[in-house]
């Protein structure tokens, strides 16, 4: 089977996250097609026969550059099975209305696009602090604070539970090839 990995990235652990997922696949004996959706380009050259979208939430929206695909796609999308990851730091928040939320992040995604996934998963992304501009990490660091996250702003920090994507992925698999 040959499964399109589509992501769109802000600071690129969406990125890493889309990376696992098509290692994954490809460990199973399928085919991986790994697509920035924000390059413009074609993906469809070996006509994908599932999908795997990933998208960063930040300030409560994705990307415009993946929701316009999304839209775009729906159709194709829900003719196939697909799968959405939304990646957000809220999902491993202490605090279980932050939690909720994110779980409701992409509600506005398929209501708008009509895009029906069939599995979502929830992965928590990374605090990228080595990467941010001195205002960002200030902010960030003072949003972690109040989070209890680390704020060690010398290096980066992973929340993203590798182990739960890979059994995401497997889940996804068997039940696109049921």
């Amino acid at each position: 089977m040959i499964i399109l990995v589509g992501y769109a990235t802000v600071e690129g652990q969406t990125r890493k996250i889309a990376d696992a997922v098509a290692t994954a696949i490809e460990a199973r004996g399928d085919r991986a097609l790994l697509f920035d959706i924000t390059s413009g380009g074609e993906y469809a050259v070996a006509h994908p026969e599932a999908a795997i979208l990933c998208a960063p939430v930040h300030a409560a929206r994705y990307p415009a550059a993946f929701s316009g695909f999304v839209r775009q796609e729906a159709s194709w999308l829900n003719s196939v099975p697909s799968a959405f990851v939304s990646v957000s730091l809220l999902i491993r928040s202490e605090f279980e209305e932050e939690r909720e939320e994110a779980m409701h992040f992409p509600d506005a995604l398929i209501s708008e696009s009509g895009w029906r996934p069939a599995m979502i998963h929830h992965a928590a992304g990374a605090l990228r602090y080595t990467e941010y501009d001195f205002f960002k990490r200030w902010i960030i660091r003072r949003m972690a604070e109040v989070e209890n996250a680390p704020t060690d702003v010398s290096r980066d920090h992973e929340f993203t539970d590798w182990s739960l994507l890979t059994r995401f992925v497997g889940d996804f698999l068997a039940a696109a090839k049921a």
